[in-house]
């Protein structure tokens, strides 16, 4: 029997670990990104929660996660001047915060390390399909023919385009998300991350190892911005309308207050995926945040990422027949992502609340985490998901 081969587009989080598991199943796979060089000193901070981190054991990643990622072993909600420690599960590992360009270099050297190829300046712009294969055309004329093209393209995904002309595209959530690390000092025990909604907005802060604060501030925003076009506004602009939002908040307006304006990193629009009809058609299948990216309120986005790249790398690993197999992956994965991005986008509504919502949620969110939110039952399905590498896909 022929061995399968795999074009994949998109070097971020999907990509590498989608070709890092088919790689482990003995299925050849090359990853084209469309940019021309890796990302390194780009992005924001990401968590990763402990059914991403098992996810990552396979393939070989978690412990170089685990040496550069800070690890959350608490997390308290902050609602105006009322705090509440929000639950956790035993026996998991605690949610690991890191740069997203740190991800990107331990998978990318992840993926050199098992002589996986990765060809960077190769922007995917048609397919051709056949019965038994589909071509990968790139916009400098290159071409490049396999058994199945995946799709780790993102929220804005090429490849998810080519497969339902009519899918839904991603949904700009009404905010901007900028991070920093403030000099300012909070009163926190190392290893606590707060969730903050203040009087106009939402942020989240933490301690940071080596002094400091590292902050995260959603912003609310008429109209969403690429990077490239935030980043056009001066940092010392951004910072001015920051503190118009944040400036009264405790500590939010003291982290803004004292950092530097070159220390601002501006990560433009924040995205979110609607549910996608079509995961597959032909030999192509979407992974990741091209078919699933849930609101950062779940903590789950890269987890689920991390975890679809893998059980798409099983089906095609296990089951011959490929439109099978995606079917199967759409079986394992869509319910449980679908899930999760619909509590996240219930949380999401919150991060901009309207006066009603403000005038309750120091009476609710308390109660509701206290005597409603039981951690096994809503926490639990999500954080002890594990997958079984070894195991038959069925």
């Amino acid at each position: 029997m022929k061995e399968k081969t795999v074009a994949i587009i998109g070097a971020g989080i999907a990509g590498p670990v989608t070709a890092l598991a088919l790689h482990k199943a003995g299925i050849a796979a090359t990853v084209y990104e469309s940019y021309p060089s890796t990302a390194d000193g780009l992005g924001g901070t990401i968590a990763i929660a402990p059914n991403g981190m098992a996810a990552l054991e396979i393939v070989g990643a978690a412990d170089a996660v685990r040496e550069v990622a800070s690890p959350a072993y608490r997390q308290v909600m902050s609602v105006n001047d009322k705090r509440v420690a929000m639950p956790s599960l035993d026996g998991v590992e605690p949610l690991r915060v890191v740069r997203r360009s740190d991800l990107y270099r331990i998978l990318q050297e992840r993926a050199r390390a098992e002589g996986v190829p990765i060809e960077y300046g190769r922007r995917l712009t048609d397919v051709r399909e056949e019965s038994d294969r589909v071509t990968a055309i790139f916009d400098n004329g290159e071409k490049v023919t396999a058994d199945v093209i995946v799709g780790a393209d993102g929220v804005h995904s090429t490849v998810r385009r080519l497969i339902d002309p009519d899918a839904p595209g991603p949904r700009y959530t009404g905010m901007l998300a900028f991070e920093g690390l403030s000099p300012a000092e909070v009163a926190e025990e190392a290893g606590t991350m707060t969730f903050a909604f203040g009087k106009r907005g939402y942020y989240l802060y933490w301690p940071a190892a080596g002094g400091g604060t590292t902050f995260g501030v959603n912003l609310p925003h008429p109209r969403p911005l690429s990077i490239k076009e935030a980043r056009a506004v001066p940092s010392g602009e951004w910072i001015k309308t920051l503190l118009d939002v944040y400036g009264e908040d405790e500590p939010g307006g003291d982290l803004l207050r004292n950092l530097a304006p070159e220390d601002l990193q501006v990560n433009g629009a924040l995205y979110i995926m609607p549910p996608v009809p079509h995961w597959y058609r032909g030999r192509m299948a979407l992974v990741g945040d091209a078919v699933h990216a849930p609101s950062n309120s779940s903590g789950q986005g890269a987890s689920l990422a991390i975890e679809s790249s893998i059980q798409l790398a099983r089906c095609l690993r296990d089951i011959p027949d490929v439109q099978q197999a995606f079917a199967t992956y759409e079986r394992l994965r869509r319910d449980r992502v679908e899930r999760i991005a619909s509590r996240a986008a219930k949380i999401n509504h919150t991060k901009a609340p309207g006066p009603v919502a403000k005038a309750l949620m120091p009476v609710i969110m308390p109660i509701f985490l206290k005597l409603v939110m039981k951690p096994e039952k809503t926490m639990g399905p999500d954080q002890r998901y594990r997958i079984d590498w070894p195991a038959l896909t069925k």
